[in-house]
Parts: C-alpha cells; structure tokens; sequence
C-alpha cells in the first residue's frame, strides 16, 4: 500500500490515541470525571427535595437527623435555618435552596457545593479542548506536510511555464520518501530532459546558421568575381553548381534528422527485409569508393536476418556508419566490419584506424553537427551519427561508439528483429546518456 497512506493513517492514529491520552491524564490530575457538574447539581436537587419532603412531613426534628445522616455519607453542606425575613417563603425556589413552611414557621434548606463556578465549567470543557487542541495540531502537522511539497511543486511548474528549465525540487523534500517525492524527482527529470532539448535546439539552430553560411558565403564570392570578370563564366558557374550541391545535401540531411525527430510518434512504414542483404549492398558500394584513399574493407556478414523495418530509414543508418569510418580511417588502412545475429538481434560493429575521438567526446559525436575535437575535417555536416541514432532508436535498437585497444573507432547497431511499440524509445538508455553528458 503506498507510503503516503500509512502517514496519514499513523498520524489520524495517534492524534486520536494522544487525545483519550491527554483527557484520562486530565481527569487524573483533577479527580474528576466529565460531566461531574452535571451529576452533582442532580444529586443536590434531589437531597433537597427529600428534606424539603421530610421537613414538610415529619417536622424538623426527622428533617435535622437527615442532613446528619447524608453529611456522614455525601457531604453536601446541606443546612435548615429559619428564615428571618419576612416573607421569604414566597419566594420561588432556585436552584441550592428551598422554602417550606411548617407550622406556621418558614424553613430555608440550602446546599453548597465544594467546588467553584470555574472548575466545575473548567471540568464540564476538559474533554472538548483536549480534543480541539489534538486535533489542531494534528491538522496543522498534516497540512504543513502536504503543502509544503506542493508548493515547491507549484514553483517549479511556474518555472517551467517561463522557459527556466534548470529549476529543480527533489532537493527539497527534506528526506521524504513517499509519492510526494517520486512526483519531485519525476519533475527534476522531466525539467532535466527539457533543458536538454532547448540546449539540443538552440545548438541545432547556431549549427545550421554556420553551415548555411559558409557555402552561401562561397556563392556570393563567386557572383561577385563574376560581375568584375564576366570571362570567368564557366568556371564561376562550376562552383556555383558545388555550393549549391553542398547547400541541397545539407538541407537534405537536415530534414531528414527533424523528420526523424518530429516523427518519433508516427508509425513506422515497415516491411520484411534481409539487413545483412541491405548491409553487403552498402559495403559493395562503400568499398569502391575506398579504392580513392587505398583503403580496404574486411568484412566478416554471413547469413541471413529479415526483420521488419523501415528500409530507408535503415539503409541510411548503416551507409552513415561504413561512409564515416572511410572518411576519417587513416590512409592505407582497413576497415573492419563484424556481424553477429541471434534470434532477434542483429549486432553490427564497423571499426577504422582513424584518430579516434577521447573518451568524453563518445556520446557527443552521435549529437548534430558535432566531431570529435581532434578529427580533421572531411567533408560533411556531423549529421550522418545522429541521423544513425534516432533510425536505429526508432526500431527499438541502439548505437553507441566504443574505443578498441588497438585504436581507431567502433560503431556498434544492434538492431531488433522487430521494432517495439512504434515511437517507443529506450528511455532509460536516455537517461543514461544525458546523466553521462552533465557528468
């Protein structure tokens, strides 16, 4: 049963026990019990009415051994004196004394209590007040446990409404441990993963401004050289044609990652294929290209593994992967491609001899736009790992880069037979890698 439940049935608890508590220690310490008052008003009356009955009856004489007959058992402070002011017996009775008149003569009969006003009031409301006092507290201590939680809830929410994603509350539940504070540290993740993607979105956003800008720059170059040199037409419009590729090519790339991105709650358009068919086709073509820097392409991929899968999707992550390890392979070096299946798994390694990046810098690369520190350019955007990464994550499987000992870089796919519940992803793995990167 959740812990939130047993807080509040073990305080109701012990604000009920601490009340019987308190009136029983009350009652002790004032002898008395509730509604004493109550029972001795009643007993008052009713000894004054059997004197009265007695005095009326019997005379004075039965009436006095009465009163000191009930001294001996209740001490009451009954007394019968005769009235000495005239016309007293026509007064109306009250509460502690009564008027009888006997053989012409007016008796007053009287009792005093031996308690005062005020404690016999003080006795009547002790119950009443140990429980209003218990029960205050009670709700005092509850709603400061559950306010409290809330209102840094309400602030963190407010927060976020304002875009100011580095709030966070889990430190503040002061050792709780109860709904409450799961409720919190879901906050600080979800605040965590938010804070991610407006980094991930405003370092998107400078990225593309910078890469636009370099071939745009190229082509304003290349109209200006033309308007003073209208004879260098052919080969101003040469390069215009390049920058314009690269310009189409980046664009390209770019909208394949945001349609990636944006598309991670659509269906994928699955069908049947053999991935290791799909794998062989792209290192045939990979290795001709190779030729260009004498590099060669070792490949141990046998068998066969259909899966069903979104075969663009897939064909793109594994032609990033093989065409990465070319570009930045050293020259007069190989490439090593290993593949693995199991019943519903296809494991893929891709290993160069390139410089490799630093062990900080492994998840970085699978970022936009993003090349290890110490990698010479080559060409491209630093799209193809993350346009990898979010192919292989939307089937369910994973990527992630690892430094074998001999050097270079490894890419590893693992690839599900099937793809999980469409747009699902490895969240925990996510957490990882951003738990990693703020580290």
């Amino acid at each position: 049963m959740p812990r939130l439940f047993w807080k509040f049935f073990t305080t109701i608890w012990l604000t009920l026990a601490a009340t019987v508590t308190v009136i029983i220690l009350l009652v002790n310490y004032f002898q008395t019990v509730p509604f004493a008052r109550e029972l001795e008003l009643r007993e008052q009356e009713f000894i004054l009415n059997l004197t009265a009955n007695v005095l009326a009856k019997d005379g004075e004489d039965a009436s006095a051994r009465l009163v000191r007959a009930s001294e001996d058992t209740v001490p009451l402070g009954l007394t019968i004196s005769k009235a000495a002011e005239s016309g007293a017996c026509a007064n109306e009775n009250i509460v502690d004394t009564r008027f009888i008149v006997k053989d012409g003569v007016c008796y007053r009969i009287s009792v005093s209590g031996q308690a005062s006003l005020v404690f016999d009031y003080l006795a009547l409301l002790m119950p009443w007040i140990a429980i209003f006092v218990s029960s205050t507290i009670a709700a005092a201590a509850l709603a400061r446990y559950l306010i409290r939680p809330v209102v840094h809830l309400r602030d963190g929410l407010s927060a976020l409404a304002h875009g100011r994603f580095n709030v966070r509350i889990g430190d503040k539940m002061a050792g709780r441990r109860d709904e409450v504070t799961a409720l919190a540290h879901d906050f600080d993740s979800t605040a965590a993963r938010l804070q991610e993607l407006q980094e991930a979105q405003q370092r998107l956003f400078h990225d593309v401004s910078h890469e636009l800008r370099s071939p745009l720059s190229r082509l304003q170059a290349a109209v200006g050289v033309l308007r003073q040199s209208p004879a260098k037409l052919g080969a101003m419009l040469d390069r215009m044609d390049r920058e314009v590729e690269r310009l189409d090519a980046l664009v390209g790339e770019v909208l394949t990652l945001a349609r990636l991105t944006a598309g991670s709650s659509l269906p994928l358009k699955t069908q049947t294929l053999d991935v290791i068919d799909l794998l062989n086709e792209i290192l045939g073509d990979a290795a001709f290209e190779a030729q260009a820097r004498e590099v060669s392409i070792t490949a141990s991929v046998d068998g066969i593994f259909l899966a069903e899968v979104e075969g663009e999707l897939i064909y793109r992550a594994l032609e990033n992967v093989v065409r990465n390890a070319i570009k930045y392979t050293a020259e007069h070096s190989q490439i090593s491609v290993l593949c693995e299946t199991t019943a519903d798994l296809l494991k893929v390694c891709v290993m160069d001899q390139g410089p490799g990046v630093r062990r900080d810098e492994l998840e970085r690369i699978f970022q936009p736009f993003s090349r290890g520190n110490e990698a010479v350019s080559r060409g491209g955007y630093g799209l193809g790992l993350a346009i990898t990464r979010q192919a292989i994550e939307r089937h369910g499987g994973r990527v992630y880069a690892s430094l074998p000992d001999a050097g270079g870089l490894a890419i590893t796919i693992e690839l599900p037979r099937k793809p999980t519940r469409h747009g699902q992803t490895d969240e925990k793995s996510e957490l990882d890698r951003s738990t990693k990167r703020k580290r």
